[in-house]
């Protein structure tokens, strides 16, 4: 299997599905999750302003018939979580039929991060679920930006971590893969995707889509500095035979060709049609990031 192969998110093709919130660098839609139930497509992301003006101040859920199209049905707010920031959410139906969304919450005053999880009969009703964190990470390691799939009863979560153990380079990240029968209760297996010394994800390899489960096929967000720091593009990383993801030699598969250059939080949804369409946040020319939409296949 080789990249070109591959449904990738594509650039030219790309239409707006949600507008930044406001112009310029640090205003910010996406980092979004997107789950096809019974034709509708569930989407969940983060709205963001710039540093000193509330960074991820709300997670919204919404659903569309066209996949491009959206209506907002509900939105929870950091502060009702105790948290200083929001980052990436996902949404998804539970296999008993119930809905759940995960949050990625930022510890106020420090680097840390944790996911909680909220349980609803219906999405109108997860602002106001059951709370459950899932991820508490420690004084070593923030957890967030899970990855979250479900198959024959097996919940699959790959989540990024960042190293706390150095003050000024909390930045470092990596992917970690657990395993859970509910959702809730997570066993971790190791780290599933490091950086790479010297590469363009020298600085950090976060997960954001699979593409497949057999052979493990995943897009991921890199950067090669600490400068790079929410401006990552979106590579391309297999299995390798020993459970472990090999990053694609061919380097990045996708990045804006706009100001910061950012293509990051790429989310896939296989379409009834057998398509794929992707949802990715994207650098524009002023610097605002839009969450688009492009579809493959």
């Amino acid at each position: 299997m080789t990249a070109v192969l591959l449904p990738l998110p594509d650039v030219d093709s790309a239409e707006v599905v949600v507008p930044a919130p406001a112009p310029g660098p640090g205003n910010w839609a996406g980092a979004a999750s997107a789950v096809l139930v019974e034709g509708t497509v569930w989407l969940a992301y983060r709205v963001r302003r710039p540093i000193g003006e509330g960074r991820g101040v709300s997670t919204i859920v919404a659903r569309s018939a066209d996949g491009v199209r959206f209506e907002t049905v509900t939105e929870v707010w950091r502060d009702d979580f105790g948290a200083e920031s929001f980052e990436r959410p996902v949404v998804l139906r539970r296999p008993d039929g119930g809905w759940r969304l995960y949050l990625s919450c930022a510890t106020p005053e420090s680097k840390h991060w944790w996911i909680e999880a909220l349980d609803a009969d219906t999405p109108e009703g997860l602002a106001n679920g059951t709370r459950t964190v899932v991820a508490t990470g420690s004084d070593q390691v923030a957890v967030k930006d899970p990855v979250i799939l479900i198959e024959d009863g097996r919940w699959h979560l790959w989540a990024t971590e960042h190293l706390l153990t150095e003050i000024g380079h909390e930045d470092r990240m990596r992917t970690a893969y657990s395993s859970s029968v509910d959702g809730l209760v997570w066993i971790r297996h190791g780290v599933a995707l490091h950086p790479r010394s010297g590469e363009w994800d020298a600085r950090g390899a976060r997960v954001t889509a699979v593409l497949s489960l057999d052979p493990l096929t995943v897009l991921y967000d890199g950067r090669a500095r600490a400068e790079d720091n929410w401006y990552e593009v979106t590579g391309l990383a297999r299995d390798s035979g020993t459970g472990a993801l090999v990053a694609d030699p061919d380097g990045p598969v996708a990045r804006s060709p706009h100001s910061d250059g950012a293509l990051r939080y790429a989310t896939a949804v296989r379409l009834d049609d057998g398509r794929t369409r992707f949802y990715f946040e994207m650098a524009r020319p002023d610097g605002a990031h839009d969450l688009v939409s492009s579809v493959a296949g």
